[in-house]
Parts: C-alpha cells; sequence; structure tokens
C-alpha cells in the first residue's frame, strides 16, 4: 500500500516557472548543413547538450541580477508521448537522444527543478500519440460511442479514457516515466536532490462535447465514460456499494432483477423515451441546481464582498459572496475593471415538494439595505411527470432599487425551467469521480525508483468548483482532490483563486497539509506589492512550490515557438501578463528594487 508523505513546511515555496523549453531545445534538430548553428541551439543539441542554458538565460530576466525570497527554480515539462520514436522496424521505442537531454537539463542546471510528467488530453505533436488516438481502447466515451478528436482554441485534443488501465496508452505513459526516472537515476546524488517534487500526467478528469466551450449547464448533457469497461465498472462499483441489489432498489426507487441489469443513466426525460425513470440524466439530475449570475458593486470589496440572498416562496433559502471570477462578464463589460463579479448559490432540490416554486434573488447593497435583482418560477417534477401544483408565498423582504453605478443580473435557473431527481446519478458522478482517483493512484503506484522515493509526488489537477458557470460534475475531478495515499494535492489556479479568499476556505476545511501550485494566473495586473502579498499567502499556507507558464527568453530575447496565451511575460498584454512579469521583478528581489 501506498503510504502518505510527509512535506516539510519549514523549507522555502520554490518558484518554479513552467519555461517552453520543449519545441525550441529539448526536441530541436540539429542541422550539420546549416554554417552555423546559433548559441543556444548549439547548447541544445550538442552531445552533451541540454536546455539548461536556455532555462538559466530565461530566470536571469526574473532576478534582475538580485537575490530573491523564494528560491527560484523551473518546471520541467516532460511530454512523455515524444520520447518515443520509431525504429527501422517500425517499433516504437524510447529515443535516448530527447531523455538524455532532460536528464542532462537537471545536471546542468543549479536551480531546484519540479519534474512534470506531462500526457493529458493536449496534444503534444507526438507521431506517436497519433498512432494511439486511432485506438477506440484508448478513447473516452459518450453514449454515442468514442470521442473524435477535439479543438481548445487551436490545440488538438485527444479525449484519453481513464475507465482503464490496462490500456496501449497507459502502457506507453508508465514506460516512458521509468525510461526518464531510470535515466534521472544514474545522476549523482547531488544532482537528484534538486528535483523537489514530482507531479503527474497534468489534468486528468472526464470528458464532454465542445471541450472549448461545453463546461457550462447548457446543451443536450453528453458525458463519459460509456464505454463497455466503465458499464461494468458501475455494475461492480454499485454491487459493492450495496451488496444486495434490493437496497439499491429501495434507494433508487427502481425493481433491478441484479446489478448486471443496471444501465448508466444516459437520457434526457424531457425529450427522449426513457425505459424506466433512472435513465434520466441532465446537468441537474444529481439534486442541485444553480442559482447564478454576476453583480458590480463599485470597486474592491474583494476583502468584504457583497452578498446575494435566494429567497424560496418567500423563505430564505441562503447566500453567496460576490467575489467569483467571470471572465466572459469582463471581456463584455470591459467598464467594470475587474472580474470577481461572479456569485453562485447551489440549491438543494432533492427534498422539495414536486410543485412550481418561485425563486427571488436579492443583492445586499449594504448591511441590511436590498436590491432585487431577479425572479423566476421554476417546476421540481416528479418521477412520473405529474402537473406541478403552485405553493402559497410568504411576504419578501423590503427592497430598494439598485443604487446608481451598480449593475446586477439574474442568470440560471431559466423562467419555467423544470427540475427531476434521479437518486442513480449521484452514484454514478461518484463512480466517474472515483476513476480519475482510480487512474491516477495506478499510475503513481507503477513508478517508484529507489532515487526518488523520498521526493514528493503531487498530482496536477483542475479544480473546476472556482469557475462558477462551470458544472464539475462533467470533470468528475472532485474527488481527486481529496487527500490520497502517497500523493500531494497539486492544483491549478487562476483567477480570485489565487488571491481571493475562495481557495483558502476550501483548503481550511480540505484535509490537506500542503500543496503545490501546478498552474498559476490571476488573470489581471497586479502590482509589485499585491504580488508579494499573494506569494507571502501561498507561502504561509503550505504551498512547497509554485508553478507558472513562462516564454523562452535567450539573452533577452523571446524565442520563437507556439506561445502559450497565459505566459507571463514582458511581451505578452493578455490578462495583464507583462505587468505581472514586471511586478515579479520588483517583488522578488529581497531588497526591493526602485518603483516603476
Amino acid at each position: 500500500m501506498l503510504r502518505s508523505q510527509t512535506i516539510d513546511k519549514g523549507s522555502a515555496m520554490v518558484l518554479a516557472p513552467m519555461i517552453g523549453v520543449i519545441e525550441p531545445c529539448i526536441l530541436a534538430q540539429a542541422d550539420s548543413n546549416a554554417p552555423s548553428l546559433n548559441a543556444m541551439t548549439t547548447a541544445c543539441t550538442a552531445p552533451q547538450g541540454s536546455a539548461a542554458a536556455l532555462v538559466e538565460s530565461t530566470l536571469k530576466g526574473v532576478e534582475n541580477g538580485q537575490a530573491t525570497r523564494y528560491p527560484l527554480g523551473y518546471t520541467l515539462p516532460v511530454p512523455l508521448l515524444q520520447l518515443f520514436r520509431q525504429d527501422a522496424s517500425g517499433n516504437w521505442v524510447i529515443d535516448d537522444t530527447t531523455v538524455g537531454r532532460l536528464v542532462r537539463t537537471v545536471r546542468d542546471s543549479p536551480r531546484p527543478v519540479v519534474l512534470y510528467l506531462f500526457s493529458t488530453h493536449f496534444a503534444s505533436g507526438a507521431p506517436l500519440e497519433r498512432v494511439l488516438a486511432q485506438d477506440p481502447a484508448n478513447l473516452m466515451h459518450t453514449r454515442d460511442g468514442p470521442m473524435p478528436e477535439g479543438v481548445y482554441g487551436e490545440a488538438p485534443i485527444h479525449h484519453w479514457t481513464l475507465a482503464r488501465t490496462d490500456t496501449p496508452l497507459t502502457q506507453r505513459r508508465i514506460q516512458a516515466a521509468q525510461a526518464l526516472m531510470d535515466a534521472l537515476c544514474q545522476l549523482p546524488a547531488v544532482d537528484i536532490v534538486k528535483i523537489k517534487a514530482v507531479t503527474l500526467l497534468g489534468e486528468l478528469h472526464h470528458f464532454f462535447p465542445d471541450f472549448e466551450a461545453g463546461m457550462g449547464f447548457d446543451g443536450s448533457y453528453r458525458i463519459t465514460d460509456y464505454s463497455a469497461a466503465s458499464v461494468q465498472g458501475f455494475r461492480d462499483f454499485l454491487r459493492q456499494e450495496f451488496g444486495q441489489v434490493e437496497k439499491l432498489n429501495r434507494l433508487v426507487g427502481a425493481d433491478y432483477a441484479g446489478f448486471d441489469a443496471v444501465q448508466p443513466p444516459s437520457r434526457d426525460i424531457r425529450t427522449e423515451p426513457l425505459q424506466r425513470f433512472q435513465d434520466h440524466i441532465d446537468a441537474y439530475a444529481h439534486g442541485s441546481l444553480p442559482v447564478t449570475g454576476w453583480a458590480y458593486t463599485g470597486p474592491g470589496h474583494d476583502d468584504t464582498p457583497r452578498w446575494v440572498h435566494v429567497y424560496r416562496n418567500g423563505v430564505w433559502a441562503g447566500k453567496a459572496p460576490v467575489n467569483q471570477g467571470r471572465q466572459d462578464v469582463l471581456q463584455a463589460k470591459p467598464e467594470l475593471g475587474h472580474a470577481n463579479t461572479g456569485w453562485r448559490f447551489d440549491l438543494d432540490f432533492k427534498h422539495l415538494p414536486s410543485g412550481m416554486h418561485r425563486l427571488d434573488v436579492f443583492l445586499e447593497t449594504r448591511p441590511g439595505q436590498m436590491s432585487a435583482i431577479g425572479t423566476r418560477h421554476i417546476a421540481v417534477m416528479d418521477s412520473k411527470q405529474s402537473p406541478p401544483p403552485t405553493f402559497a408565498q410568504q411576504a419578501l423582504p423590503a427592497s430598494t432599487p439598485l443604487p446608481q453605478g451598480m449593475q446586477a443580473y439574474l442568470e440560471m435557473p431559466r423562467e419555467a425551467a423544470s427540475y427531476y431527481y434521479n437518486p442513480l446519478v449521484p452514484l454514478w458522478h461518484a463512480f466517474r469521480a472515483q476513476q480519475v482517483v482510480t487512474y491516477l493512484q495506478s499510475f503513481n503506484g507503477a513508478l517508484q525508483p529507489a532515487c526518488l522515493a523520498k521526493t514528493p509526488r503531487y498530482m496536477h489537477q483542475i479544480m473546476p468548483l472556482t469557475n462558477p458557470s462551470w458544472d464539475e460534475n462533467k470533470f468528475a475531478a472532485q474527488a481527486s482532490l481529496r487527500p490520497l495515499p502517497g500523493l500531494h494535492l497539486g492544483v491549478s489556479l487562476y483567477g480570485d483563486a489565487t488571491y481571493g479568499q475562495r481557495f483558502d476556505r476550501w483548503y481550511a476545511r480540505s484535509g490537506h497539509t500542503g500543496y503545490g501550485v501546478t498552474e498559476f494566473h490571476p488573470l489581471k495586473p497586479m502590482d509589485a506589492t499585491q504580488v508579494r502579498n499573494m506569494l507571502q499567502t501561498h507561502a504561509q499556507r503550505g504551498a512547497q512550490f509554485l508553478s507558472f507558464f513562462m516564454e523562452p527568453r535567450w539573452q533577452g530575447q523571446l524565442v520563437e515557438r507556439g506561445h502559450n496565451i497565459l505566459s507571463i511575460d514582458p511581451s505578452n498584454a493578455l490578462h495583464g501578463s507583462d505587468v505581472l512579469y514586471r511586478s515579479m521583478q520588483e517583488a522578488l528581489p529581497i531588497a526591493p528594487t526602485a518603483q516603476r
């Protein structure tokens, strides 16, 4: 059994930017016919070449010649499927040249390093990747079959399965990771100790069509995984949970003859015929519906946010703070000046009586002062689709119009929307979430090199719950964010999750005793004082490393490659990345630099 590792919280948080060295250096080809090679290419492709010089050149620009508050290292991304080449017989074998450059980068750089064993749905351009994508056994299945290649922006996406751990894809991932680790273990101990953490696979989760725009609650509900192995796995999961099918039947209101008669829910009762009610699924069938929208209450309020109050049939149901990131609202209304206008209240309707319910939403513009945002009538339906009765309404609180300068909007639910609770759906989502955990732990368990036995392992996980407009059940990543034996929490934080209180509140009740930030971007410009305070908060909370994307720079010049739009770089104006770069330069030195 894997044992949890103890994090040394007394050690300093390492700043470990993920520098884009793979394409221009690690995978670079030396051209012997060229009249001359520039110094960077020579450093990369020489017989003992590595990316260490490019890492150093890039980080020198951040340090600005001064000692930093936190150890400044780097994250070395290792695209696992790029570690293969095809030999003369057509067999896929480990590319020793690429592995050698990666290992020598660790050897040649004196800096601490986070080793990122990367193999996610985002295509890396590896030739083997295209072969693996042709095998349905490697792909996620919706109810309609294997998912074809998708796209996010201009980046191709392969919907790799996690329903099985015996796929050709998994075997290649493990083969590549073991080859790299075996090679690293040949280094002297003085080099191996530079590896402060190993992060695994990248963001691992379930899928749905239109990954770029389909993360919300709208549209047909097509989630994964409905492959034969997954369907059987769900039945086995239920058998283990309940023991006797009669217990399952009592919970979900069904009459299954046995566990092998259970089919995962996959159809919408509103538009499709069902064999039984338990076939129904949509974004709300697990028994909760989001009441969401946005509100602009003036500049600030990150520390003391306004509150939105929700009433059901005139009775107070709960409240939610106005502090969640809504980049879409800021894009549509740049005059607001910041994105932290979102709010979301999840209304549990599992035990509500069937009928037409009225929801009234108010913005508390100042203590005790309410302004109405909107009203919705929703139908909570029973399994027989009986006509919903109406309910008596209690008196609502007094309210006044929104003060001048404030704006607010109620997005969800839609008027006259209907909601059906299917007790089988929470079990289906729990099983899907467990699939993520099982795959992650299986991969981790397959990699146990002796030389890195004491090096902490981290997941590299997405946190859908930090985005109020996302349906987290589509990703099914929740269980993987809990404490797991042998693994530490590694999370991608964006927007207000990097500097606000939401991640802090979640982390305080998560049970974790330390974490790593595997991707990081505030998605807004910040001055040096704000950056300094943000980094200090993470360090004091227990972050062991903090990684963010950076573009490679050689002697101050940007290295040409497919640039990441989230890179914190002086030439990238998106999301204030250029301002953040300059603020980092000011915030990191132990002796603060002069103000701009």
